[in-house]
């Protein structure tokens, strides 16, 4: 089977001819490079001939949709590292502030929002009128020429808009404010969510009405910042999504890269079908074991190899022992595709990349055997 049909063949309930191995190169292949530090081997190749030579499938996360932003005015202004746009609407004026670092520029990687959009009540009213004026217009073309790229490599993921909380917390307020906002202006709050609401449902029905499978829709949801008092509150909105995309015959998937050990029940409630980029112990409390227990057949793990274990201080004794209870845990092999959480970073060791891929072929066969 090739890459694409063993993905399939997993996101269809049957069985593969042997487990998927799709993890994400990407920061590892680029940061290396940036840095002179490839292997030998693999200096004058490509990110995907490197692909191919360690066996690994390939996905891609690509958009069905884009947006217009009509009726505002966007300024940006450069102070030092420091990136500011300013949206300027009929109601006020919002901005926030990304801070770019040399370092990590020099590895390929970006830097950081560190001001968002809402920094108090009065910001509110804006940030609205903004939402209200984005156009969502489909973007198939683009997805089907990814896809025809990947041919049998892979198939590509394409994403949704997240729960307007979620969309509140991470994008907008953030992480160490939210909180207060949600106790001291909760009928902002509950105004703005409305709002969301109808933005999020113009991109769900262009992703309806794409030919995309994969659908990734919320992320990051952590067992301390998403605790199930809060993640109860948003499930509605994943629950009805999920009714919707399972119409179609499209899998709603969760970029799971952090701590879900209080969240697993809550998740398979919430309808999702799959777990992108799911950690486990040692990097989170959870583990592999408890996860396969609440998850079963319903909802497929896609990862489950910490990218810790690919590095030192790892051993190269407990990287082999992590991988072979991984096998067992994992048998018969259902619902299960290979994937490091979240990426490949650069300190990987590509011995031990080789070495996954060794052990994929010597004990991922399906049906893939507890001993």
């Amino acid at each position: 089977m090739t890459n694409r049909e063993r993905m399939l063949a997993v996101m269809a309930g049957r069985s593969p001819d042997r487990i998927p191995w799709i993890p994400r190169p990407e920061v590892w292949y680029e940061a290396r490079r940036r840095a002179g530090t490839l292997p030998a081997k693999f200096r004058r190749m490509t990110l995907n001939e490197i692909r191919h030579a360690l066996r690994m499938g390939t996905w891609i996360n690509t958009p069905i949709f884009r947006t217009e932003l009509h009726d505002v005015e966007v300024r940006t202004h450069e102070h030092g590292r420091d990136l500011v746009k300013e949206y300027v609407t009929p109601v006020g004026t919002v901005s926030t502030r990304y801070r770019r670092s040399e370092k990590l520029e020099q590895l390929g990687m970006s830097g950081q929002e560190v001001e968002k959009m809402i920094k108090g009540p009065s910001d509110y009213p804006a940030v609205e009128y903004i939402y209200q004026h984005i156009e969502v217009l489909p973007n198939y073309e683009d997805y089907l020429a990814v896809e025809r790229e990947l041919g049998d490599d892979g198939y590509p993921m394409t994403w949704s808009f997240m729960d307007p909380l979620s969309e509140i917390m991470l994008e907008l307020v953030g992480y160490n404010e939210v909180y207060y906002h949600l106790h001291d202006y909760p009928k902002l709050v509950a105004s703005l969510s409305e709002t969301l609401a109808a933005h999020a449902a113009k991109i769900q029905q262009v992703v309806l009405d794409s030919s995309a499978r994969l659908v990734m829709c919320g992320s990051h949801f952590s067992s301390m910042m998403t605790p199930p008092k809060i993640f109860k509150q948003m499930m509605p909105f994943y629950q009805a999504f999920s009714e919707r995309l399972h119409r179609r015959d499209k899998l709603m998937v969760c970029h799971a890269d952090a701590d879900t050990s209080q969240l697993l029940e809550l998740l398979v409630e919430a309808g999702y079908d799959a777990m992108d980029s799911f950690v486990a112990a040692p990097m989170v409390p959870v583990t592999l074991e408890r996860a396969r227990a609440v998850f079963g057949n319903k909802v497929i793990i896609w990862g489950g190899l910490p990218s810790t274990l690919l590095c030192d201080p790892a051993t190269d004794d407990e990287f082999e022992a992590y991988m072979r209870n991984l096998f067992r845990v994992i048998a018969p092999g259902d619902a299960f595709i290979l994937a490091v959480a979240d990426n490949i970073m650069m300190e990987s060791k590509v011995e031990r990349l080789e070495r996954v891929a060794d052990m994929v072929e010597e004990y991922g066969a399906y049906p893939v055997r507890a001993g």
